[in-house]
C-alpha cells in the first residue's frame, strides 16, 4: 500500500463496483453482442441498424430526455425504444419489444460472478463493519454474487446523480449513521470515486481491477488517501 494521507479509524466502507471488483467492459461487450443476436432473432426489422445507428439513437435519447443521463437503465431503454421505432415498431408492440430487449440485455449484463478472492475479502470485511455499494452503473449485485455483503446498494439514476456528485455519498452516510471521516470509499476512478469521496469528507482507497495502477498515467484532480497494492489490503482495517 501507498499512503498519501493517514487512514486510521475506519468504521465502514463503501465500494464502487464496475472496474473495482471486476473488469467491467468485457461483460458489457458480451451483453451488447448477445443483444444484437437477440434483436436479429426476435425483431428482424431492427437487425439492419448499425452500431452508428444505435449511437445516434442514444444521442437522441439524451437530447430529448436529458434527465435520464445518469440512469444507465432508463437510457438504454429509451435508446432501444428509438431504434425499434425507427425500424417500424409502434404502439404496444414497440413498448413490449423495447422492454423485452432491455430485460434480455440486463440479464446478460449481469451474467457473471465476481472472482472468489474478492468475495472472500468482502466476506471478512462484512463480518467486522457495514459495507455499502455505490455505483454509477446498473449491475445486479445479487446476480453477480455480491448481494449478501452490502447493507445498502445505491445506483445512479434520475434520483441519484452519478459520482462524483454528492447524492449517493450523502445517502450512504445517512444510512450508515457515521461520521464521513470514518468511512473509506474504495473505487477505481480517481475522478468519480476519489474526488467524490474527498469532496464529501470520506477517506478514499484507490484500487482498479481492470488495468495497471499507474497513478501518473491517470487523470486526476486529487490523490487518494491510500493506493492499494492488492484488494486484500483492505483487511488492514478489519476489526
Amino acid at each position: 500500500m501507498i499512503f498519501y494521507r493517514p487512514v486510521t479509524h475506519i468504521s465502514a466502507m463503501t465500494f464502487d463496483l464496475d472496474d473495482t471488483l471486476y473488469d467491467n467492459m468485457p461483460y458489457i461487450y458480451q451483453a451488447e453482442e448477445a443483444l444484437m443476436v437477440h434483436i436479429a432473432s426476435h425483431y428482424p426489422a431492427a437487425a439492419k441498424l448499425s452500431k452508428h445507428d444505435w449511437i445516434a439513437c442514444k444521442r437522441q435519447a439524451l437530447t430529448t430526455e436529458p434527465h435520464i443521463q445518469y440512469d444507465m437503465g432508463m437510457l438504454r431503454l429509451a435508446t432501444l425504444r428509438l431504434g425499434l421505432a425507427a425500424s417500424g415498431y409502434t404502439g404496444e408492440e414497440l413498448e413490449a419489444a423495447a422492454l423485452d430487449c432491455f430485460t434480455y440485455f440486463y440479464q446478460q449484463r449481469s451474467n457473471f460472478t465476481v472472482a472468489i478472492e474478492y468475495c472472500q475479502v468482502l466476506e471478512q470485511l462484512a463480518e467486522s463493519m457495514p459495507l455499502v455499494a455505490i455505483t454509477n452503473g446498473n449491475v445486479d449485485v445479487n446476480a453477480i454474487g455480491l448481494g449478501g455483503y452490502f447493507s445498502h446498494v445505491y445506483h445512479a439514476n434520475i434520483d441519484n446523480r452519478a459520482k462524483p456528485h454528492a447524492d449517493m455519498f450523502v445517502k450512504a452516510q445517512r444510512a450508515l449513521d457515521l461520521p464521513t471521516k470514518e468511512i473509506l470509499h474504495v473505487g477505481d476512478n480517481l475522478y468519480n470515486d476519489v474526488l467524490g469521496a474527498y469532496q464529501n469528507g470520506y477517506k478514499s482507497a484507490w484500487y482498479a481491477a481492470d488495468r495497471p495502477m499507474l497513478i501518473r498515467q491517470e487523470p486526476t484532480r486529487c490523490l487518494p488517501d491510500v493506493q492499494l497494492s492488492h484488494f486484500a489490503d483492505l483487511l488492514h482495517w478489519a476489526k
